[in-house]
């Protein structure tokens, strides 16, 4: 700074700006967060779950058991487990997520660096010629100048728009950490889902590899009795039209466990031709007799989901105030001290240093009302917000309540496909038996036989239906997961 701009600063008005400054830090703008009330419902479901409150065999509900972080091991399934933990290392997606709460933890050390002073480093060189009015009579002569010094600024946080920011930042950073929980969660259900798919798949092949041994029996029988002189040709057609239809069942099986199989690949951070799946089959899966239930008033502390949008909605409202702190004028104080001089070898001379001090005050006057519309704006988003998290509670509450309901229904549906293939299997020994005493036809005997392959393939799939519903109530309970630490370099590699 040049000496005739030192002389006009003055350092009391200064300083008694700085005073006031001091005095008014205790004002924050905008509202203070207050955490949503938790929900009053003291039930999932309007009615009463009959099944799944029973006593008797099949799933039970206990509100006090509680669910395990690593909630897949209630399954008892160790491949699934293997392979939940392998999709938690390598899923390019939850790492994505884990450097998106990395940055978010880096922007709050950027939002609390307002709250000191700024310090720079200035360098000047520069060759000024002044015009012959500038100093009337006298003519100065063209000159070099070199200026070396440190120079340092502080902005008053009267207003709290920088401990807003703060809060904001923080606010944003506990719901990227809410959001990677909710994403490994997900990706846990998903390799559960698709597992159970892909288990199902594989055990409708092997019970539809069943049947065609009974469609092969059946034609071998249908034949025997046409060589022995009571069947006829439109005996084996029919028996061979069964043994047909039911192989064109294969096809759309394989193709599911084929996509089952593509599906976890992804997930584990694989691609298909990189990974093997391990052989999933139902009766790996082990469904306790007993299952958790979360009360609804605690369901809101444990869903990340629901943690995620309360964040958000403590964000909006940090943004209020700091659009609102933006109303009122701001106040800084800057100083600066260099070494002066016009000639680069005498830059460093204890005479050539130069200091100065500055206070400043900024206040808005006419923007033509753009900060009122962008703290209207804020205060909008703070009731979205709002309103997002109330449908993210709703949305929870729904999940619990269609898994509960689900579940409910495949116990009834479990006891009834047990009951037909009992009664199905039954009816086709007995239809073949009369058969080959010539008492009934084999049409008869096709029948009884597609009954009881209806029925093999209901058990399976209700078996599978049960299981998924399980799960999906278990995810919809929330927690948090035990994540293991990133891999190096998990987003660049590609694993082998």
């Amino acid at each position: 700074m040049s000496s005739w701009t030192r002389r006009a600063v003055s350092a009391l008005p200064a300083a008694a700006l700085g005073a006031v400054a001091v005095a008014l830090c205790g004002c924050v703008a905008g509202p203070a967060f207050v955490a949503p009330q938790g929900p009053r419902s003291t039930r999932y479901t309007a009615a009463p779950l009959s099944a799944l409150a029973g006593s008797g065999a099949g799933v039970s509900l206990d509100a006090a058991l509680p669910l395990p972080p690593q909630w897949w091991s209630m399954l008892r399934a160790p491949m699934l487990d293997a392979t939940i933990q392998a999709a938690l290392s390598g899923n390019r997606g939850l790492a994505a997520a884990r450097s998106r709460l990395a940055q978010a933890q880096e922007l709050i050390g950027v939002a609390q660096a307002p709250l000191y002073p700024h310090v720079d480093l200035d360098g000047s060189a520069g060759r000024v010629k002044y015009g012959a009015a500038f100093l009337g009579p006298q003519k100065l002569p063209p000159f070099t100048f070199y200026s070396v010094g440190p120079s340092v600024s502080y902005a008053f946080d009267f207003a709290g728009k920088v401990r807003r920011s703060i809060e904001q930042q923080r606010a944003l950073w506990r719901s990227q950490q809410a959001q990677l929980q909710a994403a490994a969660l997900a990706l846990s259900g998903n390799v559960a889902m698709q597992a159970l798919v892909a288990a199902s798949a594989r055990s409708q092949i092997d019970t539809l590899q069943a049947v065609l041994n009974d469609d092969r029996r059946n034609l071998k029988l249908v034949q025997d009795a046409f060589a022995a002189g009571s069947g006829t040709r439109v005996d084996i057609l029919n028996a061979q039209s069964q043994l047909t239809t039911d192989q064109t069942l294969l096809p759309p099986l394989h193709r599911q466990l084929s996509l089952a199989t593509d599906a976890l690949a992804l997930l584990v951070g694989r691609s298909p031709g990189q990974w093997t799946m391990p052989a999933f089959r139902l009766e790996q899966f082990h469904l306790p007799s007993q299952l958790p239930l979360v009360l609804p008033s605690e369901l809101a502390h444990r869903r990340p989901d629901i943690q995620a949008a309360e964040a958000r909605l403590h964000a909006s409202t940090a943004a209020v105030g700091v659009a609102s702190a933006n109303l009122y004028p701001q106040i800084s104080l800057s100083a600066n001290a260099s070494f002066e001089s016009t000639a680069l070898g005498a830059l460093f001379n204890a005479g050539g240093i130069g200091a100065g001090l500055t206070a400043g005050l900024t206040a808005p006057l006419f923007d033509h009302g753009a900060l009122r519309a962008r703290q209207r704006a804020a205060i909008d988003e703070m009731h979205a917000a709002l309103a997002d998290y109330q449908q993210a509670v709703l949305s929870a509450f729904r999940q619990v309540a269609d898994a509960l309901q689900g579940l409910d229904h495949d116990q009834e549906l479990l006891a009834s496909e047990r009951s037909a293939l009992t009664t199905s299997a039954q009816n086709l020994d007995l239809t073949r038996q009369s058969y080959t005493a010539g008492e009934s036809g084999v049409l008869q005997v096709l029948d009884a036989q597609r009954q009881n392959q209806q029925a093999r393939l209901g058990l399976v799939r209700a078996q599978a239906q049960r299981l998924q519903d399980a799960v999906q109530l278990l995810l919809a309970l929330g927690g948090r997961l035990p994540l293991p630490p990133a891999p190096a370099g998990a987003i660049a590699g590609t694993g082998a």
